[in-house]
């Protein structure tokens, strides 16, 4: 049989068709016309930018002037591959700890209009070669997001760990709206008390400051930069969150905005359970970067789906196995006749 040359629809198609092995030698032993060494030469040889990820989604996301843009970073764990090259240890929610594994920084936009969200763009965090910090990487794609693409959005929502004077202070230059929780350690200090800046959760709180909020500056921030403090507690924790809209009166308001951060993590399980994007065994850097860009792809187009067919991403991937089962009910290819 004549073999055919690999490209990059054929390991998209492989990442949405398989369940739970996602390795280059499964691959080639379910594809006839293709070898484990070609498609390893394919995969070290092309080079997949996060800017495709936009080219196919710019068509399909649905915007607002009311969107939301949310940033966040996850962790592919990597913890039994001590070769692969741009895997480091670094801190993971997910395991509450210190794993190896590679960090993705992800920029989700949120339609609120609609209660949809896509992923537009994306960074590997691999500051040993390119030498740019998770933060410098949410900068990057912020201004991006502004400058090229041009999706219109109010507010930006982040983890605590963006909750720096360089992202606030940006975001705040660009007229826009953030939103984030901020450590409890976190020193603040009220407008009229000449910055006498004290832990965040040392502050005492009335009725009336539960409900809306104090006006307070942030240690380090810039003399005349107020935000509004929130204090949203919930049944196991208890989170303390900053805004620049000083017009904010609503702890409730405060505490939705907050629970659309969530839209991320929801990205970034969808992306794990259904894409194989951290199974991926190959130690080269050039092959992992091209293994985590297609998986976006094959995200983006089985989510895309689950929207027109107002299916989930995981009830399409199950789908796969429905002519499988029909097929083996109707005639097992291992039969139970004789152990019954």
């Amino acid at each position: 049989m004549k073999k055919k040359k690999v490209s990059r629809v054929d390991y998209c198609e492989y990442l949405l068709s398989s369940q739970v092995n996602y390795t280059l030698t499964y691959f080639a032993d379910h594809k006839d016309d293709m070898t484990h060494d070609e498609i390893n030469r394919y995969l070290n040889r092309d080079k997949l930018r996060p800017s495709m990820l936009w080219e196919h989604a710019e068509g399909e996301v649905e915007t607002s002037p009311n969107g939301r843009i949310v940033f966040d970073d996850t962790v592919l764990d990597k913890s039994y591959s001590e070769k692969i090259e741009t895997s480091q240890f670094q801190y993971s929610g997910a395991e509450k700890g210190v794993v190896k594994g590679i960090g993705v920084v992800t920029c989700v936009y949120y339609n609120p209009d609609c209660n949809k969200f896509w992923v537009i763009d994306y960074r590997i965090f691999d500051k040993e070669r390119d030498g740019k910090t998770k933060i410098t990487h949410v900068l990057d794609m912020l201004k991006h997001t502004i400058h090229h693409k041009k999706i219109p959005f109010t507010t930006v929502l982040m983890d605590t760990w963006y909750a720096t004077k360089k992202i606030m202070q940006t975001i705040d230059d660009l007229g826009k709206f953030f939103y984030c929780p901020i450590k409890a350690n976190r020193g603040v200090s009220y407008t009229d008390q000449q910055y006498f800046h004290v832990p965040v959760a040392d502050l005492e709180w009335s009725e009336k400051d539960l409900k809306f909020g104090k006006r307070v500056h942030l240690k380090d921030m810039h003399r005349y930069f107020h935000v509004k403090l929130f204090r949203i507690s919930g049944t196991h924790r208890t989170d303390y969150v900053v805004t620049n809209d000083l017009s904010q009166n609503s702890a409730d308001d405060v505490r939705k905005e907050c629970a659309m951060r969530w839209k991320v993590e929801e990205l970034h399980r969808e992306l794990k359970q259904t894409t194989g994007i951290q199974k991926c065994q190959c130690r080269k850097q050039r092959i992992q970067r091209n293994h985590i860009a297609c998986a976006f792809l094959v995200w983006n187009r089985l989510k895309n789906l689950a929207y027109k067919m107002h299916d989930t991403i995981y009830s399409l991937k199950r789908s796969l196995l429905e002519n499988y089962m029909r097929s083996q009910l109707c005639s097992p290819t291992i039969s139970m006749w004789g152990f019954a």
